[in-house]
């Protein structure tokens, strides 16, 4: 179970990130390269790097090398990870306001 939170912490921590969670978005549409990835960006080429670090040790994303090139990768079971924590909580908050829904409405009958 801690190592399941480590790791969530991990993930939430990499995409807390704004350049990276547009890195995620853009990875989302397929595989690009770091130069490719890099060019929206107002930062140099060793900061972005840093970024992908962050990613690749989290597992977001993978990356090989041709060459000169390298190319950046999403992977998708890692969002899931995130997915799964966003879906337990949501659940746990609807439970809560079906609760309180249901609290207003038996008080407002005679």
């Amino acid at each position: 179970m801690a190592n399941h939170v480590d790791t969530l912490d991990r993930l939430f921590v990499a995409l807390a990130d704004p350049t990276r969670r547009q890195v995620i978005r853009r990875l989302g549409r397929g595989p690009a390269s770091v130069t490719e990835l890099s060019r929206p960006f107002p930062i140099t080429l060793p900061s972005f790097m840093k970024h992908v670090g962050v990613l690749e040790r989290t597992g977001l994303i993978s990356t090989t090398k041709s060459g000169r090139v390298r190319t950046c990768e999403l992977n998708r079971d890692r969002l899931d990870l995130v997915d799964g924590w966003l879906a337990e909580q949501r659940e746990i908050w609807e439970t809560r306001t079906d609760r309180l829904e249901s609290l207003v409405t038996q008080e407002e009958r005679p």
